[in-house]
């Protein structure tokens, strides 16, 4: 068996799109729901946008967006298969498109646990910060480190999928094993096809966030929380649904964030809560 790191619907963004897909564009749709709520001007910054799906859906809606992804391979697939957005490597936790650029940051599908460590997401953070104008929004969707780290382990039982694309069947037996030390959710991710390819052992992991540490940090690098809760969501049973109101509780397995980046004043003015502007 061959071991690997990585994923290997990274690497084949079409297996990607293969085994989950989204016709609805359920995540784009939600993301795009709270930044209208929330009166988001139209440039946007799409954080981890993997095959550009969401990214597509932001443009359509009338948005400026700017996508980035570490994976060339997806980068590619993005720009043949959705086209509209600026397509852009970049490291999420680590990146400068200029101060003040976008009025909102969108980061989907548990990107930002890709930052394993605290200088990661800080660095996150940090850049979110600056690249923000002033009231800009940070919306994020990911797995809920209150749901992993609160059991005793994850299901015992791997979890078994199957799908076929172009002929070839795929089956995958996924293993989940909780770090409480790193406070990261490890996968191990096992691949088999009926094409006489060798089997894939693949490992990859996600941050284990807790919903009171993430709003620390939050506020450390300068962001006002305007909710953070579990469901409904893109991600989550029973599924989101537009107009439908973010909940109260943190309870689930998926988290959804929603914050303003803190705006500053002198005295003796006041600022627009919406745009910044001062008075």
């Amino acid at each position: 068996m061959k071991h690997r790191t990585g994923n290997l619907l990274t690497d084949r963004p079409e297996l990607y799109e293969a085994r989950f897909p989204d016709p609805e564009r359920l995540a784009g749709r939600w993301a795009e729901d709270l930044l209208r709520r929330h009166g988001a001007g139209p440039a946007v910054l799409d954080l981890g946008c993997g095959t550009g799906r969401d990214a597509a859906r932001l443009q359509s809606a009338g948005r400026r967006v700017t996508a980035t992804d570490l994976s060339g391979a997806m980068l590619t697939h993005a720009r043949a298969h959705h086209p509209g957005p600026t397509y852009v490597q970049a490291d999420l936790s680590r990146f400068d498109f200029g101060h003040g650029t976008f009025d909102a940051v969108v980061c989907l599908d548990s990107s930002l646990l890709y930052c394993h460590t605290n200088e990661q997401l800080d660095g996150f953070l940090t850049s979110c910060h600056h690249t923000l104008a002033p009231a800009g929004l940070l919306v994020a969707e990911m797995r809920n480190g209150a749901y992993f780290l609160g059991r005793d382990e994850p299901p015992g039982t791997p979890a078994v999928s199957r799908f076929t694309w172009q002929g070839t069947t795929y089956r995958s037996t996924t293993t989940l094993r909780v770090d409480r030390a790193a406070q990261l959710l490890r996968r191990t991710r096992r691949w088999a096809a009926d094409d006489g390819s060798p089997p894939v052992e693949e490992h990859s992991a996600w941050r284990l966030l807790l919903p009171q540490e993430l709003r620390h940090l939050l506020t450390v690098h300068g962001f006002d929380v305007l909710a953070l809760y579990d469901g409904p969501g893109p991600r989550t049973e029973p599924v989101w649904q537009p107009g439908a109101d973010p909940g109260t509780t943190a309870d689930g397995d998926r988290l959804h964030l929603i914050a303003r980046k803190t705006v500053r004043i002198s005295a003796g003015h006041s600022a627009h809560p919406a745009t910044g502007e001062q008075s």
